[in-house]
């Protein structure tokens, strides 16, 4: 046989094998959309029916979207404390994104559902008449073209925003106090939280705020931009603008009245985040070539869309190790505290999740490594595995950095007998430090509800949750096995989670039914037979020694 005859052979071997793959992949199945609008850029995630991720995509703000001049997606403002992100940025973005996701190939027709997440915290306020502008959309034109009239306040308060800290103090005033309002709305107030944002703008530009028509968050406004319509703001990221009452899962009247006239008309009724709000915009049909039936499922903030990426259940704690810790919780009975945020479950009406973030992680981590283990991780880890459990009554806290849970600064270390001491052997330190944490870690979770439970599951997640050693120190603190689960894109994937479910949910289809073929995660660690004994009495000390450090930090 000749060259030309075994390449022309080839090829058709190739081709059969091609077309193959494509009935294989049954091009005319259904896919769900999932869609993050992040601090940085605005990621896709799209699934199959079997849960497989079949595409994916992003748009970088600061690089590809120059011209809005942000840095890390957003506008640090001369007095340091406000930060906003361009709203149009957002919006040409999408425009940029679907764009790519068209030059892909992807089929828009085999969408049956899209949702998605916003950061949370950031505000969009729109102007008045844009709702009519949102709902005569023209597909010949690009979304920022046709919306950049549409909005009172161009540059968006986001996460990063400490600039309301009076109308802080003014709301937990109003209601009765900074505990009274975490009971209400689940969190004491905070400045980047909406309500202060928008009671803020209300008073230093009161012009914008009478043009204001509909106010929403990152996730229903973008929700807004496929509906053609305003988007109800759902109940788990409405719980993140000390408005919500987490329990009656309504706008709180004495918080609405504290910070702004006739509030609930500019928010509009909240809703339940796995609703239906309706189907996609005819705009996308006519440009992109979405299905007429394609539904938009609510939208929701970045952190409970993460829930919902890691599939987390009733017990589950979901640690995240990275450069600050984040712990994730589903609880059952909320105790809202101080610290810690509670919001409504985006995935079960009846359950709630609960937030703590933790500055000191990772760059502790490394510190301690670098001064008792020559930077060694093999090393760190060895001595992990050679001390024993408890450190011999050894208790540490590392705050190298003012901490967000609890409010203290600086290395606090004590004996067995809760005597101060300055120093331990290199061992004993790496040691206190991932216990000391972990303790941390579960006494907070503890104080907003969280208990464990047979059956409880940690899932670990970030950088140090490779570190094996680590891992087994987490399990054993918290008695409880661990498991770990790739999540880099968890927000985005949770957001497609969602939009399948958002379609059998009135059925009573349970979310992690809707789910259920999705990966499992890999367990790797287990607890120690003594562990529970070990630290549910090394837990009480910890709380009394933190309150000392807190009173000698306060002091």
């Amino acid at each position: 046989m000749s060259d030309s005859s075994v390449l022309r052979l080839s090829r058709s071997v190739c081709v059969f094998y091609v077309c193959f793959l494509v009935m294989a992949a049954a091009p005319d199945s259904p896919l769900y959309l999932g869609l993050d609008f992040s601090t940085q850029q605005l990621k896709v995630v799209a699934i199959d029916g079997n849960l497989n991720v079949v595409h994916q995509d992003n748009v970088q703000f600061d690089s590809e979207l120059s011209e809005f001049r942000t840095q890390g997606g957003v506008h640090i403002h001369a007095d340091r404390l406000t930060v906003t992100s361009p709203v149009l940025m957002w919006i040409k973005a999408l425009d940029l994104l679907l764009n790519k996701m068209k030059r892909a190939g992807l089929d828009f027709s085999r969408i049956r559902a899209l949702s998605g997440s916003g950061q949370q915290h950031g505000s969009v306020f729109w102007r008045k008449g844009a709702s009519q502008t949102l709902n005569q959309l023209d597909p010949d034109r690009s979304l920022h073209h046709l919306l950049q009239d549409s909005f009172s306040v161009w540059d968006s308060p986001v996460w990063m925003d400490s600039s309301s800290s009076q109308q802080c103090q003014d709301l937990q005033a109003a209601v009765g106090g900074a505990l009274r309002l975490a009971e209400i709305t689940g969190s004491r107030a905070y400045e980047r939280f909406t309500g202060n944002q928008i009671s803020k703008l209300r008073r230093s530009r009161a012009e914008d705020f009478q043009d204001t028509e509909r106010i929403s968050l990152v996730s229903s406004f973008a929700a807004s931009l496929f509906l053609g319509g305003y988007a109800a703001i759902d109940y788990s990221d409405g719980s993140g603008m000390n408005l919500l009452d987490i329990r009656t899962r309504n706008w709180s009247r004495i918080c609405l009245e504290a910070t702004a006239p006739h509030l609930d008309r500019l928010l509009g009724p909240p809703l339940p985040s796995m609703s239906v709000l309706g189907p996609v915009s005819s705009y996308f049909v006519h440009r992109y070539g979405f299905s007429e039936s394609c539904k938009v499922v609510a939208f929701t903030g970045d952190n409970p869309a993460s829930l919902a990426g890691m599939r987390l259940q009733q017990g589950d704690v979901a640690v995240s190790l990275g450069t600050s810790d984040t712990v994730f919780l589903w609880i059952q009975e909320p105790r809202p505290a101080l610290e810690g945020h509670i919001f409504c479950s985006p995935v079960d009406l009846q359950a709630f999740m609960a937030l703590l973030c933790f500055k000191n992680g990772s760059l502790t981590r490394e510190r301690i490594r670098n001064e008792c283990a020559a930077g060694s991780w093999e090393d760190f880890s060895a001595a992990l595995k050679d001390t024993p459990l408890g450190n011999g009554g050894n208790i540490g806290f590392y705050f190298d950095t003012m901490e967000i849970t609890p409010s203290a600064v600086g290395v606090h270390l004590f004996d067995s007998d809760d005597h101060e001491v300055s120093s331990w052997s290199p061992h004993v330190e790496i040691r206190a430090l991932v216990e000391g944490q972990f303790l941390s870690r579960r006494l907070h979770a503890e104080r907003l509800g969280y208990s464990i439970l047979p059956g409880t599951r940690v899932l670990a997640t970030g950088g140090a949750s490779s570190n094996r050693e680590i891992l087994q120190v987490l399990s054993d603190v918290f008695n409880a096995p661990v498991y770990t689960i790739d999540l880099s894109s968890s927000a985005c994937l949770g957001s497609a989670y969602r939009a399948l479910h958002g379609l059998v949910a009135e059925s009573g289809v349970s979310f992690f039914d809707a789910v259920k073929k999705a990966p499992k995660p890999q367990l790797v660690a287990s607890p120690n037979p003594t562990a529970k004994q070990v630290y549910d009495e090394m837990l009480k000390r910890f709380a009394q020694l933190e309150d000392r450090v807190l009173h000698k930090t306060c002091s």
